[in-house]
């Protein structure tokens, strides 16, 4: 929710993830150690949105590489699909922060000032105020990094043309670029399992996604073409699914943490 002391507050909290911060903390650092990394510094990261008890883990194989990275980031730019409302375009905050039960993260403005001139990129708070694809990553971020700002956008219907423009205006040696995704939805576990394994392959070659792939594709589709102009390679360091962590075989959603690396 928006708060009027200009806070976007959690909306998730309690039931995407634990509300006491104590037991957030735990949970969060417990993913991020658990997983096994091969010391990859990102540029960028492709991770899943959903409850921690199935998509936490694969996140925090992602998150693990953020350990690599001596500098640390200062900005990171978190992108994800508009759940909650129909949205044409990008849609940026007029918040100065967004709260966790681990503290504020506020928002980078001079980064948003940099990418609202651009057709179909827009302030609106309604687009954030429910949406729990870009909060569920922010206790990953306050755990494993120092001190950082956010450029929060939830992507509608837009050209990954659109996408990957607003990404270039953003990226800078010191800013994550971090896209939010699941894969296939309600499948069964093994017909999942290949659906997804063919995305990934997708992710690393460097094509183009349908809507079928990934919630997030629009997004991942921005980011692939920026890929391409930087020369960056796409590596799958996790794919599994919720049959995999803490639901049932017969429909299942697929996870996957993907980074890229110069």
């Amino acid at each position: 929710m928006m708060g009027q002391d200009n806070i976007r507050y959690p909306a998730v909290a309690g039931r995407f993830y634990p509300q006491e911060p104590d037991q957030l903390r735990r949970s969060v650092e417990h993913y991020i150690q658990s997983a096994e990394t091969n010391g990859i510094t990102p540029v960028a990261l492709i991770a899943p949105h959903a409850g921690y008890v199935y998509s936490g883990p694969i996140a925090g194989t992602a998150y693990a590489t953020l350990q690599h990275n001596p500098a640390g980031f200062r900005r990171v730019v978190l992108i994800g699909p508009a759940h909650r409302v129909p949205l044409e375009g990008l849609a940026a905050v007029s918040v100065a922060a967004f709260a966790t039960p681990l503290g504020q993260v506020p928002v980078d403005q001079e980064g948003q000032a940099l990418v609202l001139d651009r057709p179909g990129v827009q302030v609106w708070d309604e687009a954030h105020r429910q949406e729990h694809g870009l909060e569920v990553h922010l206790p990953f971020l306050q755990v494993v990094l120092a001190s950082f700002s956010i450029v929060p956008l939830v992507v509608g219907h837009a050209a990954p043309e659109l996408v990957a423009g607003v990404l270039a205006d953003l990226h800078t040696p010191d800013t994550l670029l971090l896209v939010s995704s699941d894969l296939s939805h309600f499948y069964a576990y093994h017909q999942a399992q290949k659906l997804d394994a063919a995305t990934a392959a997708a992710i690393e070659q460097g094509q183009l996604l349908a809507a079928e792939q990934a919630c997030g594709r629009v997004a991942i589709n921005g980011l692939t073409l920026l890929a391409k102009e930087q020369g960056w390679q796409a590596k799958t360091v996790d794919l599994r699914n919720s049959g995999d962590t803490a639901g049932s075989h017969d429909r299942v959603v697929g996870y996957g943490a993907f980074v890229y690396s110069n």
